[in-house]
């Protein structure tokens, strides 16, 4: 895969550019407390949101107890991931696993999780109520989280920094099975949660669902509409886009054509995260395309755990082991240890009693038992 790089600069020089002063560009809430963070990210440097333990058990079937969601991210804590999706502040009636994601929540504020380096955790809270529950929780703890200016002023960090995330849809047809309202009334739902995160000094993150498939709509979703709800979560304060392939519907030649249509809406790469799902094996090639445009944030979950209870037939996320051999194989940096995710990725697959879903995690394990056999024999 090392022959792919010299591929993506050659693509990335090649790529069509609009002129500066016909694109729209956008002030997040990171760009007013971080100035630096506006800047382009380094070209070799990728962030790799966990989800795993949001995104990744929502769909699960079997209940899960609250010691091996725990767990589960403290163990991801000490692979050297920066950002992890930890709960979800929705109704139990219709995610129950996400029912102890205010335990959840609390565990993190009054107890040290030893990690490699400074981890944000984020929790969605897509609606009003969501958001009274998690602020309540925030301000019953003050202090004892980093705020966005505190971030920015210290050294080793010695609180958690948080996150609060929306989820918005590109197609009326999922908002409304999802949601139950249309896009528009959706937004204006979300601008509440968005400014209330900033007010309490913390990140604000908002997916966009079903960009490059919707279960009841097609593949061809319209990028034109992909980009104008981007934009406006970004104009609400929205710190970060996560443009989510939630059926993994997505090939890389209509991945490129939503890319160059949100830049051309004046959305920067600094400002996208992509989140694919592997349903049809795509997942990593939209990846490279996806770095070829410049963005440098992907989701991805330990052992490829996901699926959506809104999207019949999808599979689980990109496995986070098998993103971190791409990139690395790349000439990326990621920070991650593979050896201690593919691990992570073993245990809980086994706690959930699944097949672990993450190719290279298991050639990594499977090398390393093959190696300690060796080593046994001599």
């Amino acid at each position: 895969m090392a022959s792919l790089r010299p591929m993506i600069r050659l693509a990335s020089r090649r790529a069509p550019a609009c002129p500066a002063a016909h694109l729209r560009r956008f002030a997040t809430a990171s760009d007013v407390r971080h100035p630096t963070a506006a800047a382009q990210p380094s070209d070799d440097n990728v962030r790799l949101v966990e989800v795993g333990p949001r995104d990744g058990l929502q769909n699960e079937k079997r209940s899960i107890p609250l010691a091996t969601k725990i767990e589960l991210i403290e163990r991801l804590a000490k692979t050297g991931v920066s950002f992890i999706e930890a709960g979800s502040f929705v109704s139990p009636k219709w995610v129950p696993q996400m029912d102890s994601s205010d335990k959840i929540l609390e565990h993190i504020l009054t107890t040290p999780i030893p990690s490699r380096v400074p981890i944000t955790y984020s929790f969605l809270a897509p609606n009003a109520k969501g958001f009274e529950n998690a602020s309540a929780l925030l301000r019953s703890h003050a202090g004892a989280f980093l705020t966005q200016a505190e971030s920015s002023s210290t050294g080793a960090r010695s609180k958690p920094a948080l996150e609060l995330a929306v989820f918005a849809a590109a197609t009326e047809s999922f908002s409304q099975r999802n949601l139950n309202c249309d896009v528009a009334t959706s937004l204006e739902r979300f601008r509440p949660v968005i400014q209330g995160a900033r007010a309490l000094g913390i990140r604000a993150r908002a997916y966009v669902s079903v960009v490059l498939g919707c279960p009841f709509e097609g593949p061809d979703v319209d990028p034109h509409r992909v980009a104008e709800v981007a934009t406006s979560l970004l104009e609400m304060g929205a710190d970060e886009i996560s443009l989510g392939d939630t059926t993994g519907m997505g090939t890389a030649p209509r991945t490129l054509d939503l890319l160059r249509c949100v830049a051309a809406a004046g959305v920067r790469p600094a400002d996208l995260a992509m989140h694919f799902h592997d349903t049809y094996g795509q997942a990593l090639v939209n990846t490279v395309v996806a770095l070829e445009r410049g963005v440098r944030t992907f989701d991805s979950a330990v052992a490829g755990l996901g699926g959506c209870p809104y999207s019949p037939g999808a599979t689980g996320n990109v496995a986070t082991e098998n993103m971190v051999y791409l990139l690395e194989s790349l000439g990326m940096t990621t920070g991650v240890d593979l050896d201690a995710v593919a691990d992570v990725g073993h245990w809980i697959s086994e706690q959930l009693g699944r097949p672990n879903d993450a190719a290279v995690g298991k050639a990594v394990l499977g090398a390393r038992k093959t190696a300690g056999a060796a080593a046994a024999a001599e």
